[in-house]
């Protein structure tokens, strides 16, 4: 789409870890619509169908498969590339998963960002890196408080114990390397992204998507948990505000972030469950508990980001509501035909003309 093309991203060397992933392949897509020449790194798509399938991404930027475990494989990607920005996706995004399999986890998502870091390091010519890590990298203490980017890392169970491990390691490279000179890198936290074109297992709106469309009852868990929810283009255009600033040589944005939703639209996942319904079909089943044993999870999460607000005048464009709205959109309209990656670089064009310049400047 001519429209979204952006002279500040226009023609601009980026590396994406994680393009074939739900999140990454949105990035891409929106980085390859306002004109960067984009470089993907990823295993396959983690899911069957995908985005990065469904939107034939691999046919729009030079998509290079490789494991961020495989330090030659980064290294080698990021010397391909050339970057002058790597947005740092590839991890292992799950935290059931994370309970069947911890050392994959924390090789991913810890080792995997030294190898990210280390390539950048060495191959030069890198004026910034965006790590993206999860709200859930703070100690979460189960507390009506949202969490500030001042607040200890932590985690109870693997995964979130990875990704406060990465925001650690994020800090030891900026501090040891990256201080005055070479890459200035940032780390950035958002909550729980939401969007169309998420097939992945084992979580809410995909699960939700799936029920709905074969007409059978959602299982669902821990109804009264409640999560800051967002869509994910939300996430995404705090990202590249950051990206922006680091790419003008402003280290003071090399530091950690918070992006998440409005404070009232952190909400239980039963409401998720029940506006979704009635949001796909008044025919849709209803959804019933899974109260067998489960692992634990965190019950409370919130993050404060009054400091992005302040800073860098991002703010939520959309609320829960129409982000799901937004959600089931996507999904009746790529389910009887329409062009996923038009559909998504529609959607992409109508945040960017609702959240602004002042929200979204990278895309403006």
């Amino acid at each position: 789409m001519e429209a979204l093309v952006n002279p500040v991203w226009n023609g601009r060397r980026v590396l994406v870890t994680g393009d074939s992933g739900f999140k990454g392949s949105w990035l891409a897509i929106w980085l390859h619509a306002m004109g960067a020449k984009v470089t993907g790194f990823s295993l396959p798509p983690p899911s069957d169908p995908s985005l990065f399938d469904a939107t034939r991404l691999g046919e729009l930027i030079d998509h290079v498969e490789g494991d961020v475990r495989d330090p030659a494989a980064v290294h080698a990607a990021v010397e391909r590339a050339r970057p002058e920005i790597i947005f740092h996706l590839a991890a292992q995004p799950l935290v059931r998963l994370s309970y069947e399999q911890p050392i994959e986890t924390y090789a991913a998502n810890v080792m995997g960002t030294v190898h990210v870091l280390e390539a950048a390091r060495h191959v030069g010519g890198v004026a910034g890196i965006v790590c993206v890590t999860s709200d859930k990298c703070y100690e979460n203490r189960e507390w009506e408080w949202p969490y500030r980017e001042t607040d200890p890392m932590g985690g109870h169970d693997p995964y979130s114990s990875s990704k406060g491990c990465a925001e650690l390691v994020v800090s030891a490279w900026r501090r040891s390397y990256f201080q005055h000179e070479g890459p200035a890198l940032a780390s950035v936290r958002a909550g729980n992204v939401i969007g169309g074109g998420d097939w992945a297992a084992d979580r809410l709106v995909p699960d939700l998507v799936r029920a709905f469309e074969a007409g059978a009852a959602p299982l669902i868990r821990s109804p009264q948990s409640v999560r800051p929810w967002q869509h994910v283009l939300e996430a995404l255009g705090g990202y590249l505000m950051i990206a922006e600033r680091l790419l003008a040589g402003e280290r003071r944005f090399a530091d950690g972030w918070n992006f998440g939703p409005a404070d009232e639209d952190a909400r239980p996942v039963g409401w998720i469950v029940d506006r979704m319904r009635a949001a796909w079909s008044e025919d849709a089943t209803p959804a019933t508990l899974d109260d067998g044993p489960q692992p634990h999870e965190a019950g409370l999460l919130r993050l404060d980001c009054s400091r992005a607000k302040s800073a860098l005048g991002w703010q939520p464009a959309l609320r829960l509501a129409q982000t799901i709205d937004w959600i089931v959109e996507w999904h009746q309209r790529v389910g009887t035909g329409e062009d996923a990656r038009a559909v998504t670089l529609e959607q992409i064009g109508r945040y960017i003309g609702q959240a602004g310049r002042g929200v979204v400047q990278a895309a403006a």
